[in-house]
């Protein structure tokens, strides 16, 4: 059962890189379509009017698009100071916990983002001055919340299955 685990989140965390690669990507646009805007506006003295609402839009599907691969990175804060003194089993018990508190954010979190993809796709909003339809936006963010979810059960289950002396 471990190896069909070990596979399985050896898949997902292929999914999880490409996905921060992805918002890593949109970063470089974002940057770029800043620089370009702030060129022009003080450099041609003709500012772009859709610089500002094209990165603020962008901005949202990359604030979640690496949760998963800080979890993947044991990247989130963490405070150890008095876990460090916990027996073994009290240290998997806190990570646990961790875990369980994660995983009931991230769902609640994808139920949301879902919902407001279906809702933005069901009224057909969009953008103000770009026109672009509001799920394209919502739809990423979902998807990265949904990884991460799916990724912190498997994360627990790993965590549930390994002994506390290997934490």
């Amino acid at each position: 059962m471990t190896s069909k685990l070990d596979s399985l989140i050896g898949r997902l965390e292929t999914l999880v890189v490409w996905m921060a690669g992805l918002g890593g990507a949109i970063i470089l646009v974002q940057m770029t379509w800043i620089s370009y805007g702030v060129f022009t506006r003080y450099a041609l003295n003709a500012p772009d009017r859709t610089v500002t609402e094209a990165t603020a839009l962008l901005l949202f599907p990359v604030a979640f698009a690496g949760l998963a691969y800080a979890l993947r990175e044991d990247a989130y804060p963490k405070v150890t100071m008095l876990t460090e003194h916990l027996p073994a089993m009290g240290r998997k018990v806190v990570a646990m916990v961790n875990l369980a508190l994660m995983i009931g954010v991230g769902f609640f979190f994808s139920i949301a983002g879902i919902d407001a993809t279906i809702r933005a796709f069901n009224s057909g909003a969009s953008s103000e001055i770009l026109l672009w339809p509001r799920w394209a936006f919502w739809a990423p963010a979902a998807l990265a919340l949904i990884l991460f979810s799916v990724y912190a059960v498997l994360r627990m289950v790993k965590l549930y299955k390994t002994p506390a002396e290997e934490i």
